[in-house]
């Protein structure tokens, strides 16, 4: 029985395949070398057959490319729609702190136009501060409110306080820096007023639930009528004459109802002026009898 595992050497096949392949590297080792000596010495020779493939593979190319593109895109779909829950969130919250700054800066502006009108506000003396009302009560019966200037600031007890609408009250308790204010709404302040048109005199007497009384002191027929504008008329001192104080909204048999025109719950700064005087006239002693005057100018 003949051998199964024969060598090559006996095989007329295999050794022609063997010496062919010697040859066909060796054409390929020749030809190469051969194209690089020319791509070196002229490397414009090979130009036409790069173009040529180029212009081949440029449909290839080009469904390639587009098939690239279009598989990132619909990746890019597939993420934005996985991401588009945080992106929302991220937007709101960016959103959220936009309208915060807009409200900051609407409130910035607001106080800075009403501190405007505060300074434009004239008087025949310079305010003792201008500062802010920190507080307020709304429900008690008694009204008071609390100024952020004290002693420290040259405020003392009595000094009239308004804002730039009209009174708020007068400084009843002194701190070193805050100030304890009884409103004209309590039931125990008393300003003396004027009807603003002609000057009737009356009493403006709070009356606890943040309006106030107005009692006319010549009682007879009532005159006042609804939408009448007080002011301080400066009797007794303590407060400047015309600043404003409250308007009628109700008529009564010896006076009316009237609402205060400052809200101490909508007012944030507020004036303190010095306390009000007026000036009073010499007075000459008389003469004594007996004594010679001649000489008194």
């Amino acid at each position: 029985m003949a051998p199964s595992d024969r060598r090559s050497g006996y095989s007329r096949r295999a050794q022609y395949t063997t010496f062919f392949s010697y040859i066909a590297g060796v054409l390929g080792a020749i030809v190469g070398a051969a194209l690089l000596i020319v791509s070196i010495v002229n490397p414009s020779a090979f130009a036409q057959l790069r173009g040529a493939a180029a212009d081949v593979t440029e449909t290839p190319g080009r469904i390639t490319a587009n098939g690239r593109v279009a598989g990132n895109g619909f990746i890019s779909v597939i993420t934005g729609y996985f991401r588009a829950g945080s992106q929302n969130a991220e937007l709101r919250r960016e959103l959220k702190e936009a309208q915060i700054r807009l409200a900051e800066a609407d409130a910035v502006a607001d106080e800075n136009r009403r501190l405007k009108a505060l300074l434009g506000i004239t008087t025949d003396k310079r305010p003792v501060a201008v500062t802010q009302l920190t507080s307020s009560t709304g429900s008690s019966t008694r009204r008071f409110a609390t100024i952020g200037a004290g002693s420290a600031n040259g405020v003392a007890a009595g000094m009239p306080v308004r804002s730039k609408e009209g009174l708020i009250g007068r400084v009843l308790e002194v701190g070193a820096s805050t100030s304890r204010v009884l409103l004209v709404t309590d039931t125990e302040s008393l300003v003396p007023v004027r009807r603003a048109k002609d000057g009737v005199a009356a009493f403006a007497q709070g009356r606890g639930d943040g309006s106030l009384q107005i009692r006319l002191i010549n009682l007879g027929i009532n005159p006042l009528r609804k939408g009448d504008i007080f002011v301080t008329s400066g009797s007794g001192g303590l407060y400047r004459p015309g600043t404003a104080v409250a308007a009628v909204v109700e008529v009564t048999r010896d006076g009316a109802i009237a609402r205060l025109l400052s809200d101490p719950a909508a007012t944030e700064y507020v004036l303190v002026e010095p306390i009000w005087a007026p000036t009073a006239k010499p007075r000459v002693a008389p003469p004594i009898i007996g004594q010679d005057t001649s000489a008194v100018p």
